[in-house]
């Protein structure tokens, strides 16, 4: 199958386990749900319940009974571009295409919808799958979800990000550029597609030692998947896109762009991909899902 048919079939079941989950736009509070359904079904590649999916698959087979699960991961990832787009932080006013929540909507309903997205992607995580034998799992795929995003991952990443906007050289604690530049990667990006991973093994009653080789492959393919967001920023439209280009380099951002050029990024990004094949290969044997995917990441273009 190529990577194309698999996205496309993942997708489309993703898709419709979201649908299930959020509340309808029509429900109470009319207008804040509404926000919530633009902001989710906006498009989107859908790769991180795609992960968590591919990743059950690879341990226990047909990934049905965590389509709802995987979903949970979706919800908070749109959390998070949501509220990245507001004015106080990237200030971007387009998303997948089309205008940002806050330009379709206005800044405190966007507010809201990232907190909304956030607690009620935990939330299904915390009661999928149904079931008194799944609740062992379920807490704990909330507990590694709520450590991604939590100070220490996600946002701590989103944070030092900020701060080291306009500031190339030095960091916290006088660490060089390239070591901060790194740990902002794979906290602000990295930890939630590394969780998204770790959730599909966790969900599948992996072994630990399974589990430790899928977070591996999961920690590669969150820092191939940033270095090639910056790579886009610095050499795509925004028609490609779907968000405005260039704008880390008029912000001062630290990207690997910024601090090593395009070609170098794209050959510490094909070293990642070489990582990323050969830790797949382990999961799945060769030529399986994962690595389609880690060869997608790579070359994604847009």
């Amino acid at each position: 199958m190529s990577v194309q048919a698999l996205l496309a079939a993942e997708r489309a079941q993703v898709e419709s386990a979201l649908e299930r989950v959020l509340p309808a736009p029509s429900s109470w509070p009319q207008r804040l749900h509404e926000a919530m359904a633009y902001a989710v079904f906006a498009g989107g590649k859908r790769v991180r319940p795609i992960l968590a999916r591919l990743a059950y698959r690879a341990v226990a087979g047909d990934p049905e009974p965590i389509a709802e699960a995987a979903c949970g991961l979706e919800l908070i990832h749109t959390y998070s571009l949501v509220h990245d787009d507001l004015p106080a932080l990237d200030n971007d006013v387009l998303r997948r295409g089309r205008a940002t929540v806050h330009v379709a909507f206005d800044e405190a309903t966007a507010v809201l919808v990232g907190d909304a997205l956030l607690t009620q992607g935990l939330l299904v995580l915390a009661r999928h799958p149904l079931g008194d034998e799944w609740a062992p799992r379920r807490a704990e795929a909330v507990e590694a979800v709520a450590r991604a995003v939590s100070s220490e991952g996600m946002v701590g990443g989103q944070m030092e990000d900020m701060e080291a906007t306009g500031q190339i050289a030095g960091g916290a604690g006088g660490d060089p550029p390239a070591q901060r530049l790194e740990r902002i990667h794979r906290h602000k990006t990295g930890c939630l597609l590394q969780v998204s991973v770790e959730l599909g093994a966790i969900l599948a009653g992996a072994s630990a030692a399974e589990r430790d080789r899928f977070a591996r492959f999961g920690g590669a393919l969150g820092l191939a998947f940033q270095i090639a967001d910056d790579i886009l920023d610095a050499t795509a439209s925004a028609a490609a896109l779907g968000k405005s280009p260039g704008k880390d380099a008029a912000a001062g951002k630290l990207t690997y762009v910024t601090l090593y050029g395009v070609d170098a990024s794209r050959r510490q990004l094909a070293e990642l991909e070489e990582e990323m094949e050969g830790l797949a290969g382990e999961l799945e044997g060769p030529g399986g899902s994962l690595a389609l995917i880690a060869g997608f990441v790579a070359h994604r273009t847009s």
